[in-house]
């Protein structure tokens, strides 16, 4: 199968084919796609080595599937091309996400909405990707009816100038890197992509509306706060859920457990919990800290981590190309 992978160069298209090779996803032919300065570098996948292509180059390919990593504006543009030759394009950006004639895609969730004609499937946003996939169980057995959650947020979400901010500071070099406002090493920033008129940022929103789309809700109520600190992968997350229906701790755990892509990862009393270290090169959700909310009826406090460039972003991806070749919808 003739694959694209727009944005090779980066952090998160890197981890896209590492992914690809990992998970042995037939690829018989290679086309990493980025930027017109790193047309012709080389890059090396499964022991062979091809070089970065134009996108009018991949295009005229007419790849089978294209995986994007790129950016909102570049998908925006670049999708389309690729979609008219008969590509189906797999977009980690948030430039799909909300557009209603849109797919937004959690396999182990919501695979079974594509149909012959999605042509672009949005991956969501990775805060939202592990929070849903630890809570849809959950929601189809007692019903989520409120989250409220705050995230802890790795620098690897911004990208490669954030990682080089962070080491420059912890290392007390000139920092020549500056991806954010303020300085990241041993301080937390409550600002993740711009604020928006509501006073909420734009991460804090996506979580928001991606939550009722991949859960096909719209009654759910979210509340939001993200939040950048100096950790290098992994993201986590606080998350309080108040459902409809009561629920016993113990069939919580056998949920869970039995929930596809997630880990728990609970023994409090000998400190095992989830840290962002554990989920590091991992595609688990892990779950841990469950316990109930002792101030109001029906609601379960946890603690949610997953590494965000994996099934924050790149495994989610895969699997959404892998779904769509089990189902018949990716032609070689």
């Amino acid at each position: 199968m003739k694959v694209a992978v727009v944005g090779a160069t980066g952090l998160v298209g890197g981890e896209m084919l590492k992914v690809l090779a990992e998970r042995n996803f037939p690829v018989t032919e290679l086309l990493p796609v980025a930027s017109e300065r790193s047309v012709g570098q080389e890059i090396e996948f499964q022991g062979q080595k091809y070089k970065v292509v134009s996108m009018d180059d991949a295009i005229a390919a007419r790849p089978a599937v294209a995986i994007f990593s790129a950016g909102g504006s570049i998908s925006k543009e670049q999708a389309p091309r690729f979609a008219e030759v008969g590509t189906v394009v797999i977009d980690n950006s948030s430039a799909w996400r909300m557009d209603p004639t849109k797919k937004l895609v959690v396999p182990e969730i919501n695979a079974k909405e594509i149909t012959p004609d999605d042509k672009i499937i949005a991956n969501p946003n990775c805060s939202t990707i592990q929070m849903v996939v630890a809570l849809n169980k959950l929601h189809e057995t007692y019903k989520v009816q409120r989250i409220v959650v705050s995230t802890y947020q790795s620098v690897t979400g911004t990208g490669k100038k954030a990682v080089d901010q962070l080491m420059q500071e912890r290392s007390g070099q000139e920092v020549t890197s500056q991806a954010y406002p303020h300085p990241i090493d041993l301080n937390v920033l409550p600002h993740i992509d711009v604020f928006e008129d509501n006073g909420y940022t734009k991460e804090e929103m996506k979580m928001v509306k991606e939550t009722k789309k991949i859960l096909g809700d719209d009654s759910i109520r979210v509340t939001a706060t993200t939040v950048r600190i100096p950790v290098v992968g992994g993201h986590s997350e606080a998350v309080n859920v108040e459902f409809e229906q009561e629920f016993e701790l113990e069939d919580v755990y056998r949920i869970l457990r039995e929930t596809e892509g997630v880990e728990v990862v609970d023994d409090v009393k000998n400190n095992v919990y989830p840290m962002p270290k554990d989920a590091h090169g991992r595609d688990a959700v892990l779950v841990g800290r469950l316990r109930r909310d002792e101030t109001q009826p029906r609601t379960l406090n946890m603690w949610v981590v997953a590494d965000n460039l994996r099934k924050g972003a790149a495994t989610n991806a895969v699997q959404i190309a892998e779904k769509m070749l089990q189902m018949g919808l990716l032609q070689a």
